[in-house]
């Protein structure tokens, strides 16, 4: 089944100009850089606790999960059909289409596409980290879920900053009890210069910004860094 929105053409568009590298980080720096300037979608995703979980593809308009979600699938794929099983592989668990089964929450995204191999998290010497436990329980129809959160707090992100590498995923931790992250986006390093690449709700599109900026203007517990791993073979989708 085509997912919605998919323009296969697009897809081939994009991936014949990735072909010969395989780096994820400059693929990943190469797709992200595409997607500059489109416009910001709220909820893109079709499916609730009562509606049935569409499966979508579009490349028009993201939200920052669908974003890099995007671009993490097409920087795997070599063909459309790679992309699509890429894309469904890092939205839900097992890559089964149901809206319960869609990584709702940032942490247990960040968790399941770990065990897929898709991500891996970024080893930060002399780095100060914290835990926490919290309750989340903010999408309507979704059983609260108990999960712990390790994170570097805002104060040592100047610290971590040295270890970010182009294509990093930053993830920014709440400070409400009931959430785990508000939003997410895409690092691009350019020597000591770190910014982020990211679906901007403020600024209605897709933009690259200082990573410092962003950090001087959200209020936030801290931050969550994990890195795309390079395919060596296509990850098959769980029964």
């Amino acid at each position: 089944m085509q997912p919605r929105g998919l323009s296969r053409r697009r897809v081939e568009q994009l991936l014949s100009k990735t072909k010969r590298d395989r780096s994820a980080a400059s693929r990943i720096e190469f797709v992200s850089r595409q997607f500059l300037g489109r416009p910001y979608q709220p909820d893109p995703l079709i499916g609730s606790a009562d509606t049935p979980e569409v499966f979508t593809a579009s490349l028009d308009g993201f939200d920052c999960v669908t974003y890099i979600e995007t671009v993490v699938a097409l920087a795997r794929a070599s063909n459309v059909d790679d992309f699509t099983d890429s894309l469904r592989d890092i939205r839900y668990e097992h890559g089964r289409i149901q809206w319960d089964r869609r990584n709702h929450y940032m942490t247990l995204w960040i968790r399941n596409n770990v065990r897929n191999g898709i991500l891996k998290r970024v080893p930060m010497p002399a780095v100060p980290s914290v835990s926490r436990e919290r309750v989340l329980n903010v999408v309507p129809g979704l059983d609260p879920q108990r999960t712990r959160i390790k994170f570097v707090p805002k104060a040592a992100v100047p610290r971590l900053e040295r270890h970010l590498q182009t294509g990093d995923l930053i993830f920014f931790v709440s400070t409400r009890k009931n959430l785990d992250t508000f939003h997410a986006g895409i690092i691009v390093r350019d020597g000591k210069k770190v910014s982020m690449r990211h679906a901007s709700r403020s600024q209605a599109s897709v933009v690259e910004q200082e990573l410092s900026d962003f950090l001087k203007a959200n209020r936030m517990a801290g931050v969550i860094v994990v890195r795309p791993q390079a395919v060596s073979r296509r990850i098959p989708v769980s029964s």
